[in-house]
């Protein structure tokens, strides 16, 4: 496993829509361990590939439950409404209140090509649609009806 650059703001790769994972190898695998360690050492609660430079269907989200990782995710159904304080590690130094679902319902495959399907709620949710966004290119500033500085 490495530790992988993250993409900060500026970098088109952020604003590209990924094109789904086709191969379940050992490629992917060594990405989605990447992706963890990178994640766990930025000390964030989610990584998208395309935040470390890949523009594939991917990403990591580490909550109170654990590791999760989805690969090719679709979120099928969502409900509810939050609004909340997010980050981003390709963000440095701001936060934004953003508005995302209470719960989302998710299908996706996990690192060996296995479908499976999860629902989420609160700020798991929360992290799975700021992750989802980032396949498609679309940043939490975005959607931000306030943007303030970290610590202000």
């Amino acid at each position: 496993m490495a530790i992988r650059n993250i993409v900060q703001v500026g970098d088109d790769v952020l604003r590209k829509k990924c094109a789904p994972v086709e191969s379940f190898d050992e490629k992917l695998a060594e990405l989605l361990d990447d992706m963890k360690e990178t994640l766990a050492q930025a000390n964030g609660a989610g990584l998208a590939a395309p935040q470390v430079g890949v523009l594939r269907r991917a990403f990591v989200v580490d909550v109170k439950d654990g590791y999760f990782e989805f690969v090719n995710p679709v979120i099928v159904k969502a409900k509810g409404r939050q609004v909340g304080e997010e980050g981003c590690l390709s963000v440095h130094g701001k936060y934004g209140t953003v508005e995302r679902p209470r719960m989302v319902e998710v299908k996706a495959f996990d690192r060996g090509g296995k479908p499976f399907a999860l629902k989420a709620y609160d700020f798991f949710a929360r992290a799975i649609c700021h992750e989802y966004d980032h396949l498609d290119g679309i940043l939490y500033i975005d959607k931000a009806t306030e943007i303030k500085a970290d610590g202000k």
